[in-house]
């Protein structure tokens, strides 16, 4: 390195933040023991894995630290020129959690760790600022990927709800097809049935059958499969008897509707020929459209309904202390989380009948519930219960949530509520969703246990009743 290299060197490392106003004999001791290099743009300088053997300072440029192992999901953590990165001293980082390269040409000033004890000894400010740059460092990373599981939670969620709302608007857009074309045919059907020359008895007594089926159609639980078969193959035989016209089309209709052969018999005492055969498709008919207008009706509401959870699980359009009904935060998670219960997962309630509401921010408790439940239930693999138990215990409320799953082994309950720390294999969790249960937890000033053996483990949330927006403030 020429003299005039390091003049340039040392008067850019005085421009860097960290080492602003430091004691000059610093620069010439970093300049005597470190380098420089120059790095073309998406040129790699560390790699993912390697040896964690020497800080960094970008003094022109920029550098992007990639992760790229599984899970990893590209995650991307920018080292501005003027930032400080790599191993810094009292940082257990033994070898590089991310790739590290070049955005474009940029120049780059490092030192190896080896130097450590020395200028821990000789420049105790240096060591400080390098110590506070890693504080920083660990505030930075933990809020990327505290928005990153956040990010894949609401992808998960999204993925789920977006299932959920499939599946009913399909129903309802298949029946309002069918219905279009039911309506034709009963249009159709009202043509010929006006041709035949009815007694006004006639018309009565059909009227009064179509609406009791109509009724029975409506209210009728439905039937087990073998007893629905073996009435289907009775009104078959009936309708091939009186030559109805395609009668193993209209069957299991009138099966739906509660007709049995004695009530055909009765219909058939009325009307006969070809007046039964145009009342009969007249029937099957009207009692289709009414089926599809219902199935339309009942998907209608099941949309309503995920609509309406969806916005009370989020709090939308409300303030952000409020009195909370904890059952009512509940089930709206159970509603969001229904495409991973209905897997294998049974779900019993045991709410406390006299359960006040309680003063809480809404949609961090709703947080709360999804994690707990969602690691419940990938701790069972998707089979299994859940039991969701609340109480009142004086002036808390206590929540648990129970699960039949294998349990945490007794050597890592007490870190569970760690961040980063987690008993998923490699790439399927962050530690994080624990982490931010606990937060949560606290910051309404309240507490979270979990005792856990093989097939029982509980997690206890309890939660004052009341809690002030000024004390609640002071709590983030």
């Amino acid at each position: 390195m020429t003299e005039n290299d390091k003049l340039r060197l040392d008067a850019q490392l005085r421009e860097i933040p960290a080492l602003k106003d430091i004691e000059a004999e610093v620069f010439p001791w970093l300049l005597a023991r470190g380098g420089e290099v120059h790095l073309a743009a998406n040129e790699i300088y560390l790699r993912e894995g390697s040896e964690a053997d020497r800080l960094i300072i970008v003094l022109a440029g920029e550098l992007q630290a990639r992760l790229e192992g599984p899970g990893a999901d590209g995650q991307v953590y920018v080292i501005p020129q003027g930032g400080i990165s790599g191993k810094l001293p009292f940082s257990r980082m033994t070898h590089y959690g991310a790739t590290v390269l070049a955005v474009a040409p940029s120049r780059i000033f490092w030192l190896e760790t080896k130097h450590y004890p020395e200028m821990m000894q000789r420049f105790p400010l240096l060591t400080q600022r390098l110590v506070e740059v890693l504080s920083d460092r660990v505030r930075e990373i933990t809020r990327v990927d505290e928005r990153h599981d956040k990010l894949m939670a609401l992808g998960k969620l999204s993925a789920g709800l977006a299932h959920e709302l499939n599946n009913p608007a399909s129903a309802a857009r298949r029946a309002s097809q069918h219905l279009g074309e039911s309506l034709q045919t009963l249009n159709t059907l009202c043509l010929t049935l006006s041709l035949q020359t009815l007694t006004p008895e006639q018309t009565s007594f059909l009227t009064r059958f179509q609406q009791d089926a109509a009724s029975c159609l409506t209210a009728a639980p439905a039937l087990d499969p073998l007893a629905e078969s073996e009435c289907e193959d009775e009104l078959n035989a009936w309708l091939d008897e009186h030559d109805v016209t395609d009668g193993w089309k209209l069957a299991p209709t009138f099966v739906r509707a509660g007709l049995h052969k004695d009530k055909l018999d009765k219909l058939a005492a009325c009307l006969s020929g070809q007046a039964l055969n145009d009342a009969l498709q007249w029937l099957n008919a009207t009692w289709t459209s009414r089926e599809l207008v219902k199935e339309i009706e009942q998907s209608m509401i099941r949309i309503s309904d995920l609509v309406r959870a969806i916005k009370e699980y989020s709090y939308m359009d409300r303030a952000a202390l409020q009195e909370v009904d904890v059952h009512q935060g509940l089930e709206n998670t159970l509603i969001i989380l229904n495409h991973k219960l209905k897997r294998g997962v049974e779900v019993i309630r045991e709410y406390a009948a006299d359960l006040p509401r309680i003063t809480a921010y809404g949609g961090a408790l709703n947080q709360i519930w999804t994690n707990l439940i969602v690691n419940a239930i990938e701790a069972m693999n998707g089979e299994g219960k859940i039991w969701i138990r609340t109480s009142l215990k004086g002036d808390h409320i206590l929540v648990e949530i129970n699960d039949n799953g294998p349990g945490i082994p007794p050597d890592l309950q007490g870190r569970i509520f760690e961040p980063f720390f987690t008993t998923k294999p490699q790439g399927e969790g962050t530690g994080l969703g624990l982490d931010t249960v606990y937060r949560i937890v606290r910051k309404h000033h309240g507490e979270i246990r979990v005792k856990s053996q093989p097939g029982d483990t509980c997690f206890q949330v309890r939660l004052p009743l009341t809690l002030t927006a000024p004390t609640a403030a002071a709590a983030d």
